[in-house]
């Protein structure tokens, strides 16, 4: 009996200690276009996915290998971006075109292949001509498997995913823009509101079933605004922030900027008694003050049960809301902050060039294209790879050497906020500031904000906004 007993315990054993299973998965995207009527006032012409806007969410697990077979179907060239992820040793599958990759075209296909060696939120979008303004874009969840967090265990998991929708095409809405005699923002500027891929006044209820915790997946895969999110009558803990675990930190609201992701855990009550409104505020701090255009509210329903009746959750009770800093989050790893092995400047700016656009700026450079993508540049020049100038004046590149740490002190001296992703990172947040650079539309006589430090291990992330005349330090 005591042998037949040691051998159960020796087969589970061995069944814990196996790897967990992992899996090949196909998804086949057909690139090409749709004509869709998303705002419920105008049909126009969309860049979709096998004739679908809008496009279906891609779910893998951790430890798996996504083959991503992509069909060019338009009359133009495309890529797609599996934002987040790092692609350490797969460079050529993170898909800027001219950067990473040749473009693929009209006609032609191409296979990205990941391997997933992270779990949490992610997205997919074009990253071509800005397709992705115009539907090319998809949530992109990456399960956990047996490698979760013990204390982030929940019961369901849910996915709100947000954008905004113009009347226009990306192209047409990118001329007026920068017509110097039309004034801005354009006449087309604000947008409508989607979630879950339809008119944010159609959006679907949330179901809640009693003593449950929820996952939520938080997901803007906006152009313009910015999305605050909130379940009045219910806790939010963030636990993670663009595929990273932090500790959880409760708080009542939470703002997403463009292509900045979120998971939150909300345990439900004990009761089906009432049901409930979740609210999402989507907005563009830069264009004009224009309630039901910038900012635009929308209400859904939280379902308990079917038959009662909805609670008020009155602001009175609450009349100060707490608003999720990131700063303020710690990753779950507890990662000090970094030694820097070198630290630079990067001033963002806008000027009028001298055919009459104005045009954004990294350093005093405007970003132009090189004709052979960055990549391969490097991968055929030698020990002039080193070299900067070889990536092309416009290029404005960095050359970084294998595992430096790298500190990053970014300057907004403007009065636009500026989004800022980095391919291919995570980098720690250390610092939020006032940008003490010199720039006629700094504002004086305003006293400026206070400068934030992180404290303990920095949050790691791979999307941050750095707001008007602000500047953020990042490794």
């Amino acid at each position: 009996m005591c042998m037949i007993m040691r051998f159960i315990a020796l087969f589970f054993l061995l069944i814990l200690l196996q790897p967990a299973q992992t899996a090949d998965v196909f998804v086949d995207w057909d690139i090409g276009y749709v004509m869709v009527n998303r705002d419920g006032v105008n049909t126009r012409r969309a860049i979709g996915v096998n004739g679908k806007v809008p496009i279906p969410p891609v779910v893998a697990t951790i430890g798996d290998t996504v083959y991503m077979n992509v069909h060019n179907s338009l009359d133009k060239p495309t890529s797609i971006h599996a934002h987040g992820l790092f692609q350490n040793g797969t460079n050529a599958m993170d898909g800027p075109a001219f950067v990473t990759q040749c473009p693929i075209p009209p006609g032609k296909s191409f296979t990205y292949i990941y391997k997933l060696m992270q779990s949490g939120t992610f997205w997919i979008h074009g990253h071509t001509s800005h397709q992705n303004s115009d539907g090319l874009r998809a949530v992109f969840i990456v399960r956990d498997g047996h490698q979760s967090p013990y204390k982030y265990k929940y019961d369901e998991s849910i996915i709100l995913y947000f954008e905004d929708w113009y009347k226009e095409e990306f192209a047409q809405r990118a001329a007026d823009t920068m017509d110097p005699n039309k004034p801005f923002p354009p006449p087309h500027g604000y947008g409508t509101g989607l979630i879950n891929g339809y008119n944010g006044n159609e959006v679907k209820p949330i179901h809640f079933k009693p003593n449950k915790t929820y996952r939520i997946h938080l997901v803007n895969m906006g152009s313009l605004y910015s999305v605050k999110v909130s379940l009045p009558g219910h806790n939010i803990s963030v636990v993670e922030v663009d595929g990273i675990y932090t500790e959880p930190l409760e708080v009542d609201l939470i703002d997403i900027a463009t292509a900045q992701r979120y998971s939150i855990l909300v345990k439900t009550h004990d009761t089906a008694d009432f049901n409930y409104r979740f609210n999402i505020t989507m907005h563009v701090d830069f264009f004009p003050y224009s309630p039901g255009k910038s900012p635009i509210t929308y209400m859904g329903d939280i379902i308990y049960n079917d038959d009662a009746p909805f609670k008020s959750i009155p602001q009175v009770n609450k009349p100060l809301l707490v608003e999720l800093n990131d700063i303020y989050l710690r990753p779950l790893d507890g990662e000090p902050a970094l030694p820097v092995d070198r630290s630079m400047e990067i001033v963002l700016s806008n000027g009028k060039f001298s055919n009459g656009l104005n045009l954004d700026m990294l350093n005093n450079i405007t970003y132009k294209e090189s004709p052979v993508p960055s990549l391969y540049t490097a991968l055929s020049m030698g020990s002039l790879a080193m070299n900067s100038q070889v990536y092309g004046p416009q290029s404005n590149a960095v050359v970084l050497r294998h595992n430096e740490v790298t500190e990053f002190v970014i300057h907004n001296p403007s009065n636009l906020p500026h989004p800022f992703h980095m391919h291919g990172h995570a980098f720690q947040i250390t610092e939020y500031g006032f940008s003490n650079k010199d720039y006629p539309q700094s504002p004086s006589p305003c006293l400026p904000p206070p400068t934030l430090y992180a404290q303990g291990a920095p949050i790691k992330r791979d999307t941050l906004v750095v707001p008007a005349f602000r500047k953020d330090i990042i490794d």
